[in-house]
């Protein structure tokens, strides 16, 4: 089995929406997404879809856009994000997922040695349009996160990894209550999306965690593998926790 990671598919076949609103970076999508992921992906495998997966209203809408994921190869897992306006609660979302599609809502998952948790996130504090709503989000997500840590931490895996939405710092690279939270859970790796464009302020390193930034537009619509299980000696898959815990 492989690991695979890829946020943002901004789908929008009930609606159609153009994105050319995040710059020519997005000629030929959706039909670069799917080519991409096909590309890639085998049945055997496990993808992460952090967020920002339909630009639907409703879950009726989005269901369409989730179908076409779902019948891509592999399994998924997903989050929310800023622009999933059409997520529901997270019961009626998931017993109306397609299968071998997993939601993921302060809670964690183990699938096939895989311990996955997150949460959407949100902008950190240091910015210059942060405010007081903004530190309300922010707070919320990260009592989720730390929900969704602590779930994790009672699951069995050989492999633990972190789904964000949106980047855990702000463009100044600075420490928040996200970057303390993953650090002291110790994950082997991080992954995250959200921002398209320029690229600069995006999170690169953490401590020994393995860091990986995979928006849609900056993986170039190819899902970016995480970790190949059957190339890597199982022994090295918990580095990142056992050096939390010496």
């Amino acid at each position: 089995m492989r690991l695979f990671a890829i946020a943002d598919p901004h789908l929008s076949r009930a609606d159609p929406k153009p994105m050319s609103i995040f710059g020519p970076g997005w000629e030929g999508h959706p039909e670069a997404f799917f080519e991409g992921w096909r590309s890639v992906v085998g049945e055997d495998d496990l993808v992460l879809v952090p967020g920002d997966l339909s630009w639907a209203m409703r879950l009726e809408d989005a269901l369409v856009d989730l179908g076409d994921i779902a019948g891509l190869p592999g399994r998924k897992v997903i989050l929310r994000g800023n622009h999933d306006y059409w997520w529901p609660s997270i019961s009626k979302l998931r017993r109306a997922l397609p299968e071998g599609m997993y939601a993921l809502q302060n809670d964690a998952l183990a699938i096939d040695g895989v311990v996955v948790a997150g949460t959407r996130g949100w902008i950190c504090p240091g910015g210059r349009e942060f405010t007081e709503q903004d530190d309300r989000i922010y707070r919320r997500e990260s009592e989720r996160l730390a929900l969704s840590l602590k779930a994790a931490e009672r699951l069995e895996g050989t492999f633990h990894v972190v789904m964000l939405h949106f980047p855990p710092t702000n463009a100044r690279l600075e420490p928040s209550v996200f970057t303390a939270l993953i650090e002291r859970a110790a994950p082997d790796a991080l992954v995250f999306g959200h921002v398209h464009g320029d690229n600069e302020g995006v999170l690169k390193q953490l401590g020994g965690i393995e860091v990986h930034f995979v928006a849609a537009d900056a993986v170039g619509f190819v899902p970016r593998l995480i970790r190949d299980f059957g190339a890597r000696p199982a022994a090295a898959a918990t580095s990142a926790r056992a050096r939390a815990r010496d």
